[in-house]
């Protein structure tokens, strides 16, 4: 499965919740619509914690990638 494309790349490794999710809330509010942030997080919940997010916000969780390396990738687009 190929990666999607980002706009911006958001570094929230080592991070714990509510962190990332807050880190994200601001990078995306200063991004344009369609916009695409890609997250980078070791806490092991932050896959359900983004989608809950973008479930209670509108934006959209493209793809989750758990790498080998302990670290997350997921893909947020702005609404």
């Amino acid at each position: 499965m190929s990666e999607p494309h980002s706009d911006e790349t958001l570094d929230v490794i080592g991070l714990n919740c509510p962190m990332p999710i807050l880190r994200a809330k601001k990078a995306l509010a200063a991004m344009e619509a369609g916009k695409i942030l890609k997250v980078l997080a070791t806490d092991k919940n932050a896959p359900d914690d983004f989608a809950a997010f973008c479930r209670q916000t509108g934006h959209q969780l493209l793809q989750v990638h758990n790498g080998e390396d302990g670290v997350m990738q997921m893909w947020v687009k702005h609404r």
